[in-house]
């Protein structure tokens, strides 16, 4: 197995790195790793292309275009248009190619915003969905759906996977379109580098969050494609800790964490998004795995991470 040869779309990304840190940290050597400039995944024949050369056996599906609210509120044409090119060309590539296993990464936005909390798998498609990520959720809807109609018309092996929000090395920490963990850490550590009075927090501060360390992600993601099969799975499978803190918490937490003693403001004339988005992870657990690395473990290891690459 470890011979494998494993194609991991989006490797320089945030999950599409850990998911290669992983896979070298347990042995697998034999990685197919394509950058934008040399791999484009928007454009169907080169993606048809590559995959007729090297015939990947593993697909980790990790590239997509990605962002906060301000971003979905502002691209909504890219968040939706450029995910469907993305997944629609490696989904069809990897069946037309007879790859064994193709792995999909979705997002927990795909849940509906007002359905039960903690958030269950069937929950999909219930009600409706958050209109400040509605672009990017139907995007990745349509990629689950697509990866069950290839199982079920052509017997593909092609799993889904629905991460909580993420963090880790290599994140998005820009000022406007980054998630809200990596946007709170580098607008609290310049702040404390410049010693501001206060920091302002977009919404109430009262939603609700949870939050995975991205190599915890990475190690769920191998561990499910190394023993389970799609219809083992019965369908998609959420990945996340179980737990969940207020944007306040979290905002306190990081402050804590970067040694900010200002003041924490928050703007209530801005958006709160989802009121809580906590996953239910039952199935996970009785696969067989749970997430490792706390809350506070995973922001200091982080904030390492920041702060070296932000010399």
């Amino acid at each position: 197995m470890k011979n494998k040869k494993i194609y991991v779309a989006g490797h320089r990304g945030m999950v599409g790195s850990a998911l290669v840190r992983q896979l070298q940290d347990q042995g697998y050597k034999n990685l197919i790793l394509k950058s934008r400039d040399e791999l484009n995944l928007s454009d169907t024949d080169a993606v048809n292309s590559f995959f007729k050369t090297e015939k990947p056996q593993w697909v980790f599906l990790a590239a997509a275009k990605v962002g906060g609210i301000l971003g979905n509120s502002r691209y909504p044409v890219e968040f939706l248009l450029d995910n469907l090119k993305i997944q629609n060309n490696v989904i069809e590539a990897a069946y037309q190619n007879g790859a064994e296993k193709l792995m999909f990464l979705g997002s927990s936005c795909i849940y509906p915003r007002e359905c039960p909390q903690p958030i269950k798998e069937d929950y999909l498609l219930t009600s409706a969905l958050e209109a400040t990520n509605e672009p990017y959720a139907l995007a990745k809807i349509a990629g689950i759906k697509l990866c069950e109609a290839y199982n079920k018309q052509y017997d593909c092996n092609f799993l889904s996977v629905m991460p909580t929000n993420l963090y880790g090395e290599n994140d998005n920490y820009h000022p406007e379109n980054a998630h809200v963990l990596p946007m709170l850490l580098a607008r609290f550590h310049q702040a404390a580098v410049d010693q501001q009075s206060e920091v302002v927090v977009w919404g109430t501060g009262t939603v609700r969050r949870e939050f995975l360390f991205a190599d915890d992600l990475a190690d769920a993601c191998l561990y499910l494609m190394a023993n389970y099969n799609a219809d083992q799975l019965n369908g998609i499978v959420n990945i996340g800790t179980g737990k969940d803190c207020t944007i306040t918490e979290l905002a306190e937490l990081i402050a804590e964490v970067v040694a900010y003693k200002g003041k924490i403001i928050y703007d209530t004339t801005k958006p709160d998004g989802t009121p809580r988005k906590l996953l239910d992870v039952r199935k996970l657990e009785n696969l067989g795995w749970s997430a490792k690395t706390s809350l506070r473990e995973g922001i200091e290891k982080t904030y390492k991470l920041y702060l070296v690459s932000s010399i």
